[in-house]
């Protein structure tokens, strides 16, 4: 079996658990604690949500919309500040922005503009062979 094939897989998998299962998991997990410290202990709540199937209803009517205007704020202000300290800390990324700046400034050797090919090309899948 090919080790990149198993080493797709596996990012598969931790994608789709990491992102996806998890996050259902610990969500009704979330859910279900709520209820039982404070739904079930506060009686003026317990009243009102007695039923569990009831409190998740009005829980996810709820927080779902706060969720997706929560991330909607994250989106549109904190992503650029998260992706421009995320690119300040890639020095892999900012040899390539030199190198494409001293190609077209006609500073780069030979030999750079050639390992940074062979690179792309590994990348893309392509040999050069």
């Amino acid at each position: 079996m090919n080790s990149s094939w198993v080493r797709r897989r596996w990012l598969d998998f931790r994608l789709g658990h990491g992102t996806y299962l998890i996050f259902l998991m610990a969500f009704g997990n979330f859910v279900l604690i709520f209820h039982r410290l404070l739904i079930e202990r506060v009686e003026f709540l317990n009243n009102i949500f007695s039923e569990l199937w009831f409190f998740i209803v009005i829980f996810i009517l709820i927080y779902f919309p706060l969720a997706v205007l929560i991330g909607a704020w994250h989106r549109k202000t904190q992503i650029r500040v998260e992706n421009r300290l995320t690119l300040y800390q890639n020095p892999v990324l900012a040899e390539w922005f030199r190198t494409v700046i001293d190609i077209q400034t006609g500073k780069a050797s030979k030999e750079e503009i050639e390992r940074i090919r062979k690179v792309l090309k590994k990348i893309e899948g392509k040999n050069d062979d």
